[in-house]
């Protein structure tokens, strides 16, 4: 009974708090990214600082993620969210224009992303 507690310890399962830390690294992933556009190539001080700072929370809670997600499926997930949401803040924001290829690429990932999620038993679910 104590060596299958202690080899159940070593597998933790993901939480909504391991998910919520996926999120927020997402998140500061994205701002992080707007602030790239936005420093000019480092030619800003503020933007440019404040990207570090973004970045660096990042992977602060990509890390925290881990703790329960495997890393292919966190990764997966990360970039593949963060690239979407990112083509969108690039339409919108910075009016920036995506063609048919870059569309069908996209859709490409996030097909990808959700085929991981849904099917793979890597997730841990």
């Amino acid at each position: 009974m104590i060596s299958s507690r202690k080899a159940m310890q070593g597998v933790m399962r993901p939480t909504l708090f391991h998910y919520g830390a996926l999120g927020a690294a997402i998140v500061c992933e994205l701002v992080g990214t707007t602030l790239l556009q936005k420093s000019e190539q480092f030619t800003r001080f503020a933007p440019t600082l404040f990207m570090i700072l973004f970045f660096a929370g990042s992977f602060f809670f990509l890390s925290h993620a881990l703790k329960a997600i495997p890393i292919g499926i966190a990764y997966a997930v990360w970039a593949g969210v963060g690239i979407v949401l990112t083509a969108f803040i690039g339409v919108t924001i910075f009016r920036q224009t995506m063609d048919i290829a870059a569309i069908a690429g996209i859709a490409m990932i996030v097909g990808g992303v959700v085929v991981v999620n849904v099917f793979s038993h890597s997730a841990m679910h």
